[in-house]
């Protein structure tokens, strides 16, 4: 089972989505600042999940959610 997420850095305007099939020790490597694309942002809030039953179809869900649509669906949940 893969889960799509996005995390909202609590500090600034950003929004990250990603895949994993670990979702707790995910988002303690972001909090934590071991990935290098989201150090800077941290610390993150969980903002939004969706469980994925292959990781074909939550690298699909994930490519949407990066995508201006997907990010727009993601900021009208966060207000």
């Amino acid at each position: 089972m893969y889960k799509v997420y996005a995390i909202k850095s609590n500090s600034r305007n950003y929004i990250y989505v990603g895949l994993t099939s670990n979702l707790e020790e995910r988002l303690k490597r972001h909090n934590d600042g071991q990935n290098k694309t989201t150090a800077a942002y941290a610390p993150f809030s969980l903002i939004y999940t969706e469980d994925s039953i292959d990781r074909i179809s939550a690298r699909a869900r994930e490519k949407y959610l990066k995508s201006g649509s997907g990010k727009e669906f993601l900021k009208r949940l966060n207000n």
